[in-house]
């Protein structure tokens, strides 16, 4: 029993230098903003990464795919605007 507490203990640790989380950090669900901005990513095509000239680039494509003149919904365009507005916001202040 000592022993099983020991492997685990030294699989914690290291799981913590290597990975810089807790072995248990990663059963928790992750956060409504983090969830939005995932598919925010998602739904416009962007990476995290992606700086405000990728991003309005993506919503651009986008809109012109699902604007309601080519078959698309109001809708949609909200959504696609919404995503471009979260991600937006996220991005460091570059001042």
């Amino acid at each position: 029993m000592l022993r099983l507490i020991v492997i685990l203990a030294v699989v914690s640790i290291g799981c913590r230098m290597i990975f810089g989380k807790w072995p248990w950090d990663y059963l928790r669900p992750a956060s409504t903003r983090g969830q939005a901005l995932f598919r925010a990513r998602k739904l416009l095509g962007v990476g995290a990464r992606a700086d405000r000239g990728e991003i309005i680039a993506a919503h651009k494509r986008l809109v012109a795919m699902v604007h309601p003149d080519r078959g698309g919904t109001s809708d949609q365009v909200h959504e696609a605007n919404a995503a471009r507005d979260l991600l937006l916001d996220d991005l460091p202040d570059q001042h």
